[in-house]
């Protein structure tokens, strides 16, 4: 393989921090040319490498780097394949198109074509534009940014297409040397095939389609170049007001709507997150991409016409995990938990919801009722009859068994113990109690102490209740979130002027302090503040105490990450910290485990939510040794592994801890 990438795209990257790791490791230069070797073996491979670049340093003078390391070869390679992402909305600019992405050229002549179709790109006012793509093949991927909203700059859109068709030709090269023709390009094919043999193409198609019924326009008598664009002088979208701010699509929901550019990444079943409602099944509504165009289609209000209050769109979201796998996974990094939460804030306003937003929106006020009297409660939900009624009221999957209650809540335990550190030469930190750990899974909270003291934290607990607002927030009930959040950062104000570390063991609530408290409380600096000052387990220890290791507790593990701590945080920090105590940790690439939150409980959800478990997790539990311990931080991930499957899975923290007793 020779892929070739240029300085725009890795500026762009940089400004983007995509290929971080990539990006540091680039030997120097304008551009890359990036050669993928085989051999019979590696020392055959590295030889052939080592000849290649003595003989390119005696005829040129260029700076090379040779990757032999699988882990360094698919940094790199990520470099590359970040170019859509990359280049899609840059910041310092104007959005880009597709519409000339992928032309050819005969390789041996590529260099002149690049210097040629630069000159054009300059010409027309399009010099931002990235150049990459298969340079072994000689096709050059690049996305313009053609003005598509105004008639002088659809014009001019369609004149520089038409010039680079024929500067293609000119080079004995292809309109498309990928993706196909279709309309953005079969205006122009008389130019590279001549206008004999376009008619040909006529001739035949009639003779198979003589009413010219299949994909009619697109290659034999083809719409023009400039029709039918999903933008174009008409293009007036709805621009309602929200409650997310969305920063980065400058305040306008109809951009974050659009922001989708159709690659089908979503529609993937071979690593990542994105997306498992898709992989469930197999429905393109149930895609990332299905969900954004109807969205976009809700917003133009031609085909959609009851915009908020669709139906369709409704339905669409209703299977969206909301996992946000796609922030991460998808090249242009749609965010379709936040659009799903936007839709449903808007679609049951003043109007009655589903039970299950509710009984599991309101969990964390029902969990602080329930705490006075938990094992009553805790008998009810587990009692034939009872517990069937229950999960009837309550919009739950009658499959489903609901949490028990811990005896205690874990921040009353607190306080009424008052746990000192004996060794706070590291100051103070704020353990956040998340509604799960706080009512059901105290036990890891208790542990947290245990390792944050042993690495010399003072550790401090809130007194008053306070909430991260996740299940307000998942469920679309999006004013309540704002003032739970407000109230949370009144009480965390002193830490948080003060510059205390705030610990999080629920990935999913530390996901809401660095992604969803800016963008629902925008400008708050307290909010920004909190974003800032939010660590996961892993990251306190090795950011703040970077020369303390637990001590060595040999183990095997498989680690299912929390999609929000894929999509959001990660996991390095506590995998490192995890072999520094002698545990081997495989961390899985299973996506999603199906549970997420309130979403695998809820009543018509439970097939689809058990599907997205069975595509690899479940397998690979069950295929992990006994002696294995499995390690799972989000509170959904280890209920669903428990319910699905009979192991226990453990927070990191847990391991961590065990290695001190």
């Amino acid at each position: 393989a020779l892929e070739g990438i240029d300085d725009r795209l890795i500026s762009l990257e940089h400004s983007r921090r995509l290929a971080e790791k990539a990006l540091r490791d680039l030997p120097e230069g304008n551009a890359w040319l990036m050669i993928q070797i085989n051999g019979d073996d590696q020392d055959d491979a590295d030889r052939k490498a080592q000849e290649m670049i003595r003989h390119l340093e005696k005829t040129a003078s260029i700076s090379s780097k040779v990757f032999d390391d699988p882990v360094r070869k698919n940094e790199v390679w990520a470099a590359r394949e970040a170019g859509l992402g990359a280049t899609a909305y840059p910041p310092d600019g104007p959005d880009t198109h597709e519409g000339w992405e992928d032309a050819a050229v005969p390789p041996d002549r590529l260099g002149d074509y690049l210097r040629d179709f630069h000159k054009l790109l300059e010409q027309y006012g399009y010099g931002s534009a990235s150049l990459y793509g298969h340079f072994g093949q000689g096709c050059v991927h690049t996305r313009i940014p053609f003005d598509l909203r105004t008639a002088e700059g659809i014009d001019r859109y369609r004149h520089f297409v038409e010039d680079a068709a024929r500067l293609v030709v000119d080079y004995g090269g292809s309109l498309s040397g990928e993706h196909g023709d279709g309309q953005s390009r079969a205006e122009f094919l008389p130019i590279m095939f001549g206008e004999r043999v376009v008619r040909a193409f006529e001739e035949t198609k009639a003779l198979f389609d003589p009413g010219n019924r299949m994909n009619p326009g697109k290659v034999v008598h083809p719409f023009r170049v400039t029709d039918n664009l999903r933008l174009g002088t008409s293009y007036l979208p709805l621009e309602p007001s929200t409650a997310f701010s969305y920063p980065e699509e400058n305040h306008r929901f109809s951009k974050a709507a659009n922001r989708c550019v159709g690659v089908g990444k979503c529609r993937g079943e071979e690593d990542g997150v994105m997306c498992p409602s898709y992989r469930a099944t197999g429905e393109e509504e149930h895609s990332t991409r299905g969900r954004s165009r109807l969205l976009f289609e809700m917003l133009q209000g031609e085909v959609i016409t009851d915009g908020w209050r669709s139906t369709e769109v409704r339905d669409a979201l209703d299977l969206c995990l909301a996992c946000k796998g796609c922030l991460s996974d998808c090249p242009v990094n749609v965010d379709m938990a936040t659009y799903k939460a936007e839709f449903l804030h808007h679609h049951y306003s003043h109007r009655l919801r589903p039970m299950a937003h509710y009984s599991m929106g309101w969990l964390p006020l029902l969990a602080r009722v329930a705490a006075v009297m938990p094992g009553p409660l805790n008998a009810a939900a587990h009692t034939a009859g009872v517990s069937t009624l229950l999960k009837k009221v309550g919009g739950i999957a009658e499959q489903r068994d609901i949490p028990t209650l811990a005896s205690q809540r874990f921040s009353s335990e607190f306080h009424s113990s008052q746990p000192k550190s004996t060794s706070a030469r590291r100051g103070k930190v704020v353990l956040w109690p998340d509604t799960f750990t706080n009512n059901f899974d105290t036990h890891i909270a208790r542990d947290a102490v245990a390792v944050l003291a042993a690495a010399g934290f003072e550790v401090e607990v809130p007194k008053p209740a306070v909430c991260c607002g996740l299940t307000w927030i998942s469920t679309g009930q999006l004013g309540v979130a704002k003032k739970v959040l407000h109230r949370t950062l009144r009480i965390l104000r002193p830490a948080l002027r003060s510059g205390t570390p705030v610990v999080v063991l629920e990935p999913s609530c530390a996901a809401v302090f660095r992604s969803d408290l800016t963008n629902l409380l925008y400008g708050d600096e307290d909010a920004h503040r909190l974003a800032h000052q939010t660590y996961t387990i892993g990251e306190a220890l090795a950011k703040l105490a970077p020369e303390w290791s637990p001590p060595q507790h040999p183990a095997e593990a498989i680690v299912q990450p929390h999609c929000h701590q894929h999509a959001v945080l990660h996991y390095t920090d506590e995998k490192d910290l995890l072999e520094s105590a002698g545990v081997s940790a495989r961390v899985l690439d299973a996506g999603c485990c199906g549970l997420a939150g309130n979403f695998g409980f809820e009543r018509g959800h439970y097939d689809v939510s058990v599907a997205c478990a069975e595509y690899q997790l479940l397998p690979a539990v069950r295929g992990a040794g006994a002696d294995t311990l499995v390690l799972a931080d989000g509170f959904s991930c280890r209920t669903q592994i428990a319910q699905l499957s009979g192991r226990r899975a453990v927070h990191t923290v847990q391991a961590l801890a065990a290695a001190l007793r």
